[in-house]
């Protein structure tokens, strides 16, 4: 017959551990101390007039269709030195460059045929680390993002040429002026010869014979 006693046997796995996430108060010092890095954007310097999430496509060429570059966020930066306008596109994630380029006064950007919500246009672009001349497209999310994205575009264009223009017009008004300096003739001064002075006769100079006829002369009576 089996014994109905309780077991009263002591077990060493049973029992009690200490907390292994005990605190007791210690504090271990870092073994490599980490200082702070200002990271720099290239933006310091700049002011945005732009800034829109889209999704941007380059053409390929070889493959003659359109390949997606990356969706994030564009930017119209306008340089507060220069009044430069350049293009700026990051991907939301890995904030790498999509496009990069100036806004120049000879491009234009247009409506993609077929698609109200996207607009296309030439640039000679620098996103990977060289000149490249590219036909971007970008899509939005809206058509009153694209329109304004298009018009705010436009607006730079335009503000490019009025500033070359000034520039151009001021540049000839140096030339103009500067030829204008050059065929004025100078003055002539005509010198009178006869009021110039002559130059002092020195001792050594003088005629002995004059000496000698002065002495022979007669002393004037009084």
């Amino acid at each position: 017959m089996a014994s109905t006693e309780p077991n009263y046997e002591h077990k060493e796995d049973q029992e009690p551990h200490a907390a292994e996430d005990e605190d007791t108060g210690a504090q271990v010092a870092p073994i490599v101390k980490l200082e702070e890095v200002a990271v720099s954007s290239g933006e310091e310097n700049e002011d945005p007039i732009l800034d829109m999430k889209s999704k941007l496509y380059r053409f390929d060429k070889d493959g003659n269709q359109w390949k997606e570059r990356g969706a994030g966020t564009v930017k119209l930066l306008k340089h507060r030195e220069t009044g430069k306008v350049r293009l700026l596109m990051r991907q939301s994630k890995t904030l790498k460059i999509c496009a990069n380029h100036l806004v120049l006064s000879t491009m234009s950007v247009q409506e993609h045929a077929g698609n109200d919500k996207s607009c296309v246009w030439h640039a000679t672009d620098f996103a990977d680390g060289e000149l490249k001349d590219e036909l971007f497209c970008i899509r939005f999310a809206s058509v009153e993002n694209c329109k304004t994205f298009m018009e705010t575009f436009q607006e730079v264009v335009e503000s490019q040429k009025n500033k070359e223009e000034n520039k151009d017009a001021t540049a000839t008004a140096g030339l103009l002026e500067k030829l204008s300096v050059e065929e004025k003739k100078p003055e002539d001064k005509t010198e009178d010869k006869s009021e110039e002075e002559k130059p002092a006769v020195t001792e050594e100079q003088k005629d002995p014979k004059e000496d000698a006829e002065k002495k022979d002369e007669p002393p004037s009576s009084t």
